[in-house]
């Protein structure tokens, strides 16, 4: 079993029968065996690769424009790709 996070919260009996009661009633899940449960190997596999992968580089940007796409969350890394994109598409030169 991997090494659990410090702050690990486990359920308490009367959460842990109520996950068990949510099991036993979804018909599209069960509760492994102690045997089937044995026989799991851990997952290696990962990420697919793309099909068109990303350089990795160093860039610097303005601070107010890097809180700009920062604050909008999770993927604001390429959301500046886009906006790049965008803007080779519009000065494409022809």
């Amino acid at each position: 079993m991997p090494k659990l996070k410090e702050n690990t919260i486990f359920p308490n009996l009367e959460e842990e029968v109520a996950i068990n009661a949510g099991i036993a009633s979804d018909p599209d899940t069960y509760e492994l065996t102690a045997a089937e449960f044995a026989e799991l190997k851990p997952y290696k596999g990962g990420r697919p690769k793309a099909e068109v992968t990303k350089e990795r580089i160093t860039i610097r940007l303005s601070p107010d424009v890097l809180e700009a796409f920062k604050s909008t969350g999770k993927g604001w890394q390429t959301r500046i790709d886009g906006v790049l994109k965008e803007w080779l598409n519009e000065h494409a030169s022809s």
